[in-house]
């Protein structure tokens, strides 16, 4: 069985989503996460974007101890240094380094002959290869590009130091054949191709970014790059999560093995999804809530008399329990404590503490607390900034009426300790808190977004809402939860305003590869 290293992009590509806004605590708790699934390489951000991705690049490659931290950077030096002073502190830091090989890129962006890239590629390699051990080259676009260049800029890349070649379907264009040709050619036509390792990064434009992945793996890639619940740039990248379960269902087909830890799947999935505000569909393969779902007669009768008259995953195999019904009112602090750590999280006293009274307060208004119910308990507390200045939400008060105009009173405390106390009407519920609010705080604000989710089922189930906005003209996103919808909203609202006192959020550069 050929061992297939796995390249987590989640927390850099995956981050481009648009309308995703990672702080540092977040972008911390998925690394951790990201470790315990088995990722073998994390790429933790792009360091030379901004400052505050710089810290959080820094903060993971000194926290995260079993995964290899790698981080991108543009084949300039700066980016190299840049990079270098964030991985440095990593127990195997590597460096990901990028520049476009396709015509069009060469000529209408980088408007550089062919022979120029080369000596770029060439000499930023080599430069990286005097600070990082690994360097993995990618060419950018390289599923349309010429593929005897390819080669050749491939050659003298390794040539320079490039321990692994990444030839990414940066625009999602090509297919399973085409991008599996593209591999055996240059495992034919590259010389020195057995001193470095190829990988592969899809996007899924056309719906056929994990199709090309294990396409190239059949044809020679010994490294997948790809992020959880597909998440990215446009349509997003290749589904990690469903490529190592088709290999591991289809191991008859794909001699192949991985280092994930399948059942940690769907808490990966469910926490990437909190932090980010992109739900995962409920068709989604592997982890969507409807994957271990059967509503045919024919079918639920299959089921019952043998599972696997329908079932060719197991849901404990990703992680998904049925009955997660555990804990409830009577629960003492020691139960609690060792079904958090069953979660997988590690929990200061003093947040211990904060998470029990969250879990108490729950448990007055809910009978039966799941699994579901304290992961967004513990992923708030986990991800408090509450000893940074923010707004405080005091007290808030709605009237509503069919005949009446809604109307709003909030009551908050300003970053300066000011308590300040207003009304407002809006044409709902939601918009006569946003607009009281808006009112009360000296921030521009401007909405974009909405999403209302449940965490669980029934009518006691926590409400879940995601806000992006922009925030004195800054793109922030926003989070929050409780039984009572209006309150979840007005808690996202403010969660988002608050990031601007954050210095881990700032504008961030994009690289699309």
């Amino acid at each position: 069985m050929v061992q297939i290293k796995i390249f987590d992009t989640t927390l850099r590509d995956g981050e481009q989503s648009p309308g995703v806004n990672l702080n540092q605590l977040e972008k911390l708790e998925i690394a951790k996460q990201l470790d315990r699934l088995g990722v073998d390489i994390m790429e933790a951000g792009f360091p030379a974007s901004s400052q505050g991705d710089f810290e959080a690049v820094k903060k993971i490659a000194q926290t995260i101890k079993n995964s290899s931290v790698t981080a991108l950077a543009r084949a300039t030096k700066s980016d190299i240094d840049i990079a270098w002073e964030a991985l440095k502190d990593a127990k195997e830091p590597r460096l990901h380094v990028f520049i476009a090989t396709s015509p069009i890129h060469m000529e209408h962006k980088l408007k550089k002959t062919p022979e120029e890239v080369i000596d770029i590629a060439v000499e930023m390699v080599s430069y990286a290869k005097q600070k990082f051990t690994h360097v993995e080259w990618s060419a950018e676009d390289a599923s349309r590009s010429d593929l005897k260049f390819l080669a050749t800029i491939i050659e003298k890349v390794i040539d320079a130091g490039a321990t692994v070649i990444n030839l990414p379907d940066t625009v999602g264009y090509t297919t399973p054949k085409e991008y599996g040709e593209m591999f055996r050619y240059m495992k034919e036509n590259v010389p020195n191709i057995d001193k470095a390792s190829l990988s592969c990064h899809c996007h899924d434009d056309l719906g056929m970014a994990v199709a090309n992945s294990l396409a190239a793996i059949e044809n020679g890639a010994t490294q997948i790059e790809g992020t959880i619940n597909g998440i990215g740039e446009r349509a997003g990248n290749a589904a990690l999560e469903e490529i190592a379960v088709a290999l591991n269902i289809r191991n008859d087909f794909y001699p192949y093995t991985t280092n994930l830890v399948l059942k940690e799947i769907k808490r990966s999935s469910d926490l990437i999804s909190k932090f980010t505000g992109m739900a995962v569909p409920g068709n989604k393969a592997v982890v969507g809530r409807n994957a271990f779902a059967h509503e045919s007669g024919i079918h639920q009768d299959g089921v019952l008399k043998n599972a696997s008259t329908y079932e060719i995953i197991t849901p404990e195999l990703v992680g998904v329990h049925s009955n997660n019904l555990v804990l409830g009112k009577h629960s003492g602090r020691h139960a609690f404590k060792d079904k958090i750590n069953q979660l997988g999280y590690t929990l200061t006293e003093e947040k211990l503490i904060e998470a029990f009274k969250a879990f108490k307060k729950l448990t007055d208004r809910k009978k039966e607390v799941t699994d579901d119910d304290l992961f967004s308990i513990l992923t708030d507390i986990q991800t408090d900034v509450s000893n940074v200045k923010r707004y405080v939400l005091e007290a808030f008060q709605v009237q509503y009426g069919s005949l009446n105009l809604p109307t709003a009173t909030v009551a908050l405390t300003t970053p300066d300790g000011e308590r300040v106390e207003t009304a407002c009407t809006g044409q709902g519920s939601v918009e006569a808190l946003y607009n009281t609010i808006e009112a009360l705080v000296k921030e521009e604000i401007h909405l974009t977004d909405f999403h209302l989710n449940s965490i669980g089922k029934g009518r006691d189930a926590l409400a879940e809402v995601h806000v992006s906005m922009t925030v004195n003209n800054k793109a922030v996103s926003g989070r929050g939860s409780a039984q009572d919808v209006l309150e979840a909203a007005t808690r996202a609202f403010l969660n988002a305003i608050n990031r601007v006192f954050l210095n881990t959020v700032t504008t961030k550069q994009e690289a699309n590869i």
